[in-house]
């Protein structure tokens, strides 16, 4: 990861925390670039619709600035089972074996590719959220359909369709 990417995550990641810590759980994207913007929605985690429908707008916003490089980083619970990791929402409910919870993202770079990776925290027994460093994935992944950035990644540098195979709605 170069460092203007690295900044880009440094940032969106400061700001994801800051949230948490108020209770809130919005996805976010920073679009780097000419003209820097950072996106968020709090409807992202309610379904698939939802986030989709986020990441095609990041996607268009990103091609309206001319954006070289992004981050989305959406808070999560990592379900762990033997050679699978599988997310699903947070919520207010305690954690089940297996579960963790953490800030999963993705960056994209023109000139350096995909990265992906998490930032786990823990919450305190009054419920604040204490949290780790940034960790990038060194194994091999691929973004599956759900995945944070996964509609976004498509529609910039794929085949331009959405993650159902229509043509992307970046209306809003």
């Amino acid at each position: 990861m170069n460092p203007d990417t690295q900044q880009l995550l440094d940032g969106i990641v400061g700001k994801l925390q800051r949230s948490v810590r108020a209770g809130e759980c919005p996805a976010m994207a920073a679009l780097g670039g000419s003209r820097p913007l950072t996106l968020s929605d709090y409807d992202y985690l309610r379904d698939e619709e939802a986030a989709t429908r986020f990441e095609q707008r990041a996607a268009a916003k990103a091609r309206e600035t001319g954006a070289t490089r992004w981050v989305i980083a959406v808070p999560q619970v990592w379900v762990t089972a033997p050679g699978v990791i599988s997310v699903r929402a947070v919520s207010n409910l305690p954690l089940r074996p297996g579960e963790s919870e953490a800030i999963t993202w993705m960056a994209f770079d023109l000139s350096d590719g995909v990265d992906y990776g998490r930032v786990p925290f823990t919450r305190r027994p009054r419920g604040e959220p204490v949290f780790g460093n940034i960790e990038i994935l060194t194994r091999p992944a691929r973004p599956a359909p759900g995945m944070p950035g996964y509609t976004m990644l498509r529609l910039i540098v794929g085949d331009g369709t959405a993650s159902d195979g229509s043509e992307p709605d970046t209306a809003r």
